[in-house]
């Protein structure tokens, strides 16, 4: 094989699966757009989420600034040298890293240090098979950290909040599924996509949950127990109220796929891995003699094109919300005057902070004067110009919860007054923001060109010695567009919905297989 072209081949794979979202997924997104009323938040957010795919594709920059853990899944004949061929991967990994198609997300787990090239222990994954036929068929997904934080598993029998017992049947599967499309809420990038793996052991079923994401949106499964459970599924879940980001609306779930396998008789594992609406998946089939692409996979069907319409989608919410503007440093005056619902456009200085930088602040002081100031969960992905200023790739919003030990104490520690994420916070975090004058903005999640759009100058970064995502950058934004789920008077639209998707899936407790 000439590896050099393989890797080319790669490379462009890569680059392909991080800005342009398939066919099957933008159809599904489209549908979804089309189910919202004009002038709700779940309208509002799905015009800014097809803004981003138009603006990723157009831009050749990540569609979310988490590329994730990139994942392969490859078939080769007989006698192909995979040894090369992971070294290939390798070698294009740390390319499309470096052009910032790929953000740095490889992590020492015991000392913490990035990389700075996605390599090391583990990462990427590779998986192979031999088949065969006489190409080489590679498969990538690029799943990022919230939505791979929501993943669950389940031990059958086991009881579960609102559904009551699932059993070892396929009713008991029923409920085990529709409970991971309630747990995951918003914090998981919904509206999303399931894939499911029955049986198996912990580990096994994991890989046969994420093997159906490689499956078409579109497909049909030949099991004729799963079809049904799959249809049955998507009928469903959207009945839950959940919504885009959480906000409440008519599309929970975009996609649902079912597998399975056997087990021993002791274990009965149902394994769901969740993906985002930003679902970056594709695959090409490569000549292993030549290393070119022969064919993109995951390319059938209409190509949808997004409109610029997250402005327009804004402009109507007016009916339904308060827009104000803020610039920092914020008083607590004018934080008190905020209510859940209101969106909020920002000018001015915000600051970067995610897990790394948290846990900085609890023990020491901070390198810049936090009053009144913004805090961004985002790991954005940085470069360099020609004269070596940095810019901003991509910057969209990380999940909030992972913060919540943290949040409340830092934000009455330095007077902070507003904290953007995805996904909400908790009840601690509520609590200080009543207590303090606080305020938590979500943010689209997975909107990363979009927000990188409003990104116009980076004035200074702090404690880079934790690498580029989890650094303090010191943005300058201007319309940086967000929606107050939690404020300072003890309001959380986030635990409002979970209340009545809760109850919602109370609904489904009654066997139906």
């Amino acid at each position: 094989m000439n590896l050099e072209k393989f890797q080319e081949s790669m490379y462009q794979l890569i680059v392909e699966t991080s800005t342009n979202l398939p066919k099957d997924v933008r159809r599904a997104v489209k549908k979804a757009k089309q189910s919202e009323s004009a002038g709700t938040r779940a309208a509002m957010s799905l015009g800014t989420i097809t803004n981003n795919i138009q603006m990723a594709d157009e831009n050749i920059s990540p569609i979310c600034q988490d590329t994730g853990l990139p994942t392969f899944k490859i078939k080769t004949p007989v006698g192909v040298n995979q040894i090369k061929i992971k070294e290939a991967i390798y070698n294009a990994i740390a390319q499309a890293t470096k052009d910032t198609k790929l953000r740095p997300n490889s992590v020492d787990s015991l000392t913490g240090k990035n990389s700075g090239d996605n390599l090391g222990g583990g990462t990427p994954v590779i998986k192979f098979d031999q088949w065969e036929n006489d190409y080489i068929d590679v498969r990538l997904i690029l799943k990022g950290g919230g939505c791979e934080n929501k993943n669950i598993q389940y031990s059958l029998p086991c009881e579960l909040d609102g559904l009551g017992r699932a059993g070892r049947d396929l009713d008991g599967i029923r409920k085990c599924i529709l409970h991971s499309v309630y747990q995951a809420q918003g914090q998981g990038c919904s509206a999303g996509f399931i894939g499911v793996g029955i049986g198996g052991d912990r580990s096994s079923g994991y890989d046969l949950a994420k093997e159906q994401l490689f499956r078409s949106v579109e497909d049909v499964n030949p099991h004729e127990d799963l079809r049904k459970l799959e249809e049955y599924i998507m009928e469903n879940a959207n009945k839950l109220g959940i919504g885009t980001m959480g906000f409440g609306g008519e599309t929970t779930l975009l996609g649902c796929k079912i597998g399975v396998m056997n087990r021993i008789p002791a274990s009965f594992f149902v394994s769901v891995a969740y993906n985002c609406w930003a679902f970056r998946r594709l695959g090409v089939k490569v000549d292993p003699k030549t290393g070119d692409i022969q064919e993109w996979l995951y390319q059938d069907g209409e190509k949808i094109e997004f409109a610029n319409e997250a402005e327009n989608e804004v402009a109507a919410s007016k009916e339904e919300s308060n827009v104000v503007t803020l610039t920092a440093p914020i008083t607590e005056e004018q934080i008190r005057e905020l209510k859940v619902g209101d969106v909020v456009r920002i000018d001015g200085r915000m600051y970067t902070g995610r897990d790394a930088i948290h846990k900085y602040l609890t023990d020491h002081d901070a390198p810049v004067d936090l009053n009144g100031q913004v805090i961004y969960h985002c790991g954005p992905v940085m470069a360099k110009d020609e004269e070596g200023n940095w810019t901003v790739k991509a910057a969209g919003p990380t999940t909030s919860i992972r913060e919540e030990p943290y949040q409340g104490d830092i934000m009455k520690k330095f007077g902070i007054r507003a904290v953007i994420g995805k996904g909400g916070m908790g009840p601690k975090t509520l609590a200080a923001l009543q207590e303090h004058g606080g305020v938590y903005l979500n943010a689209i999640g997975g909107a990363a060109q979009y927000y990188a759009d409003c990104i116009k100058k980076v004035d200074g970064v702090d404690l880079t010695e934790f690498g580029i995502p989890e650094a303090m950058w010191h943005l300058n934004v201007e319309g940086f567009t967000a929606v107050v789920t939690m404020d300072s008077h003890g309001n959380s639209l986030h635990a409002d919905v979970d209340k009545s998707s809760l109850e919602k899936l109370a609904q489904f407790k009654e066997r139906v297989f």
